[in-house]
């Protein structure tokens, strides 16, 4: 059956979407990664909050304590009207002081600034720290120095020593911590890594233990597909499978059961028919051999009575051909061909002399193993087909492709659609306009037995558009190539065989 493909028709392309087991390792990835992430962020975000609070109350608690040290040298004698800071005692009393941090200090002693260290001095002091120590009360406040995070403790020295204008401040580096908390977050951005990879390698071992019962049933479909209708799935070994094996298993004898059925009725019915058949068909040999004595109606009559007894035998033979393939009775002769020697002898013999075989030539020594009579009966029903509803077939070609080798019957006529391309090969398919066809059209049984044919040399058969420019249909069968092992080069020895004996040989 052709139908005329309608202009502007563009099949529908759909996003292509991830598998079941790519879906289920994916979801355990994900999973995985937002846990140990939520870990990650939680654990850094306790211990940097820890490491910072504790580093803070040890930088406090030794800049109370230096303050200390530093009110008892300040603090005046008895004797003494009067204070006045000594510079010199001050530096040497701050470089004394005990700083494990390696904590810059710095001391404010009426009005003036006293630094043990020439680098870190009252402008590395934040001014509202200087303001709130100034006024009597201890605070502490992060600044940043050198590029590097710094607490800076300010204690005011009124309260030890009332009678002396000071202020302590002590600078210490955080830049030590914060490299260890650099180091913890690495540690935990590798950790997330990992126990992202885990779940997902997890995933993965999990999504084929719970995609195997699908895909034991998706072989057992394609076991059923391709003839061996008593294929089952094992049940008794998980409960939750079961529920799926057993409805399966079901089924499958169901439907076993009515093809089985189905094929013995066409059987019987062919057989059957065979009987009248022959008569019917040595009645009208009988009345063609009286032709020349019938009258005209008579001859018209018994033309299209020869007409339909020779298709009607040719349905008969196509639907005991059919039940054979049902019933698992077919047996093929193979045998290693030239590929393209054996299509010209078929086209030969099918009647089509006038039909051109084109062919490359690495296709000349390309193998195929074949049952020659069924592959020229594909041939056959290929070029019947193109006769019915393209007006005849314009070419053959052969073609190789990889490892597979390409047969295209290709024709002229309207070409068929895309939504037939399918349908057209199944049994008694008489398409979507069958009321267009013509009377001698059959029953839809020859791609049918083209089908059954190449799939039981392990080929297939599709049908396609024209190459280029060109309007008409394309049938295609392919076929796997035998590989031949390569003729081992001749030795010395069979050299030497092969000579004449009149030639006289070097030695």
């Amino acid at each position: 059956m052709r139908l005329r493909r309608s202009p502007g028709h563009r099949p529908a392309t759909k996003r292509p979407r991830l598998g079941l087991r790519a879906r289920v390792t994916l979801t355990f990835a994900l999973g995985a990664l937002l846990l140990s992430a939520s870990m990650s962020v939680i654990t850094f975000g306790l211990t940097r909050e820890n490491l910072l609070n504790q580093r803070e109350e040890t930088a406090v608690s030794q800049a109370v304590d230096n303050a200390g040290k530093m009110a008892d040298s300040l603090e005046p004698s008895e004797s003494a009207t009067s204070f006045d800071c000594d510079a010199q005692k001050i530096v040497n009393d701050l470089t004394s002081l005990e700083t494990p941090g390696g904590a810059q200090l710095v001391l404010r002693c009426n009005e003036r600034w006293y630094s043990a260290n020439a680098v870190f001095s009252q402008d590395n002091i934040p001014a509202d720290l200087v303001e709130v120590v100034g006024l009597g009360q201890s605070a502490r406040m992060r600044s940043d120095y050198e590029g590097q995070p710094m607490l800076i403790t300010g204690v005011p020295l009124t309260a030890l020593l009332p009678a002396v204008d000071a202020q302590y401040y002590e600078g210490q580096s955080f830049a030590e911590l914060e490299s260890t908390l650099g180091g913890l977050g690495i540690s935990l951005l590798g950790a997330s890594a990992l126990t992202t990879l885990a779940g997902g390698l997890l995933g993965f071992w999990a999504s084929r233990r719970v995609v195997r019962p699908l895909l034991d049933v998706g072989r057992a479909a394609d076991a059923i597909a391709g003839g061996r209708l008593d294929t089952r799935l094992p049940t008794g070994t998980d409960p939750d499978v079961d529920r799926l094996a057993t409805p399966f298993n079901d089924m499958a004898t169901a439907l076993q059961d009515r093809i089985e059925r189905d094929a013995r009725f066409a059987s019987e019915v062919s057989h059957e028919l065979r009987s009248p058949l022959m008569t019917m068909s040595a009645s009208v040999e009988v009345l063609e051999n009286m032709r020349e004595e019938l009258p005209d109606r008579a001859q018209t009559a018994l033309d299209l009575l020869s007409a339909d007894v020779d298709r009607f035998q040719q349905l008969v033979e196509d639907l005991l051909e059919i039940s054979r393939f049902d019933a698992g009775a077919i047996k093929l002769h193979l045998e290693e061909v030239l590929v393209a020697e054996m299509v010209i002898q078929a086209v030969s013999a099918i009647g089509g002399g006038g039909v051109p075989v084109m062919y490359d030539e690495d296709v000349s020594d390309v193998i195929v193993r074949v049952d020659k009579r069924r592959l020229a009966r594909v041939l056959a029903n290929l070029f019947d087909n193109a006769e019915k509803y393209a007006g005849g077939t314009t070419g053959v070609s052969i073609v190789r492709v990889d490892d597979k080798v390409q047969i295209a019957v290709e024709d002229d006529g309207p070409g068929v659609p895309a939504d037939d391309r399918d349908r057209i090969f199944d049994r008694f398919s008489r398409g979507t306009e069958s009321g267009k066809r013509s009377p001698d059209s059959g029953v839809g049984l020859g791609l049918a037995l083209v089908s059954e044919h190449v799939r039981m040399h392990g080929g297939q058969v599709w049908v396609e558009d024209r190459r280029g420019e060109q309007h008409g249909a394309r049938f295609v069968v392919e076929l796997p190539i035998v590989q031949v092992p390569p003729t081992p080069a001749p030795s010395a020895a069979d050299e030497v065989a092969d000579v004449p004996d009149d030639v006289t040989v070097p030695t």
